[in-house]
């Protein structure tokens, strides 16, 4: 998990967080629009989801090794690529290609090897992974803003190819394993057919695959898909990565439209990126202990409750309260879906169950911004504060969150066994 949780944090603050730092220096040298470059990132957003599917059913048949490892290669080369960019549409063809290259080497594949390799231990190996990924905004934001100011945003691309590559190719080649009966064992380590396949609570087929998911039988992504667990599940991520989205893009200017100065808006809004780590390592945890449903759907109310203090009251104390508590729950989110769906459907066809859902939460994240900015277009331009009706449909939207999430009827897996003795 210390491998992947370190790939994942450099190929998010590579990918990801990264690209904030490079939208004005490639503005004023270009003479690009904020949004068209910005348009950019929406699109690898998209092309991302598209190819989560077809990343994700190979990863069920083939595993992790082969595609990440190639992902990553792929993703230092298309930094090197950004960094000579002079045309619109090479920019967008670069992008593009990141899309592709980001279904194959953040989350979503990070987290069909946690289906395999853990049962009983799957919330602690989705806390190391995303708490270790949380700090992605923490160190490449300050790191790039370095770089760029050095030696200009072309080289610092260069520089982060380099990064990418030493940190993220050669873990991904040296460590990672497809199943853990490739290596002799069983699911959260020990040898096959020792005292320690009992904890897990299940012995492997001859070919490797489990034929149980912690209890339960295993299901195909055709058969999940057409359940209504899956579909409560769709809405229930949907409506919350919406939510999340525009929060993230909206929540400043809704700052400042409220009379706050520009660094107490960025100061909430990096207080609220850096909640999401105690977030991770408080309410993943209670999965293993409580219903992953119920939990999930704690952390849904919570971040109502959030939006609510915001929508209610405009002092400075209901910022900070905002931001601790929709902070947490956005960090929670990300490991709750993971664990949501393993338990739910096992892990042989994970990656591409996980895969179809990506596909629906990145046209989610896509339009949430730019539903934000409709809702608050179309509010009534005679009120105090046309943010307010915004607030209040993503209030909605929130509370809707958790109905699904409950309504879907995932349950937790029966208990893991002792083994005699312990």
């Amino acid at each position: 998990m210390l491998t992947l949780g370190l790939t994942a944090m450099v190929s998010y603050g590579t990918l990801s967080y990264a690209f904030a730092v490079f939208i004005t220096p490639m503005s004023d040298e270009l003479g690009w629009s904020k949004a068209k470059i910005t348009g950019a990132f929406s699109v690898a957003q998209l092309v991302a989801g598209l190819a989560a599917i077809t990343v994700g059913r190979w990863m069920d048949r083939r595993g992790a090794r082969a595609l990440m490892t190639v992902g990553s290669v792929l993703a230092s080369l298309l930094l090197i690529a950004w960094s000579r960019v002079h045309s619109i549409g090479a920019f967008y063809a670069v992008w593009a290609l990141i899309g592709v290259v980001s279904a194959a080497v953040l989350y979503e594949p990070a987290f069909v090897v946690v289906a395999t390799w853990f049962r009983r231990d799957r919330g602690r190996a989705l806390t190391v992974l995303t708490f270790m990924g949380g700090f992605a905004s923490v160190i490449f934001v300050p790191l790039t803003t370095l770089l760029v100011e050095r030696w200009g945003w072309r080289s610092a691309l260069v520089w982060l190819a380099g990064i990418c590559m030493v940190l993220t190719v050669i873990p991904h080649a040296l460590v990672l394993r497809h199943r853990p009966s490739d290596l002799g064992l069983v699911p959260d380590g020990g040898n096959a057919g020792d005292g320690r396949a009992a904890v897990a609570g299940r012995t492997e087929a001859p070919s490797g695959q489990d034929d149980h998911r912690d209890g339960h039988a295993e299901v195909t992504a055709r058969e999940a898909i057409r359940t209504r667990a899956f579909r409560w599940m769709t809405v229930a991520f949907a409506l919350s990565a919406l939510t999340t989205t525009a929060v993230s893009v909206h929540l400043v200017p809704l700052l400042r439209e409220r009379g706050y100065s520009a660094g107490f808006a960025g100061a909430a809004m990096g207080l609220l990126g850096l909640m999401a780590l105690p977030g991770r390592l408080v309410f993943t945890p209670l999965g293993g202990r409580w219903s992953r449903t119920a939990v999930t759907a704690a952390v849904f109310g919570m971040a109502a409750l959030a939006i609510a203090s915001l929508l209610l009251s405009e002092a400075r104390a209901a910022v900070w309260l905002f931001a601790v508590m929709f902070g947490a729950g956005f960090g929670a989110i990300t490991p709750a879906r993971a664990a949501l769906v393993a338990e739910t459907f096992g892990a042989s066809s994970y990656g591409e169950i996980s895969g179809v859902l990506a596909l629906v939460l990145a046209i989610a994240r896509a339009a949430g911004p730019v539903g934000a900015s409709l809702v608050y277009e179309a509010s009534d331009a005679g009120g105090a504060h046309r943010y307010d009706v915004v607030l209040l449909v993503l209030l909605v939207l929130t509370i809707a969150s958790a109905a699904a999430v409950l309504a879907s009827g995932a349950r937790r897996p029966d208990p893991s066994p002792m083994p005699a003795g312990t």
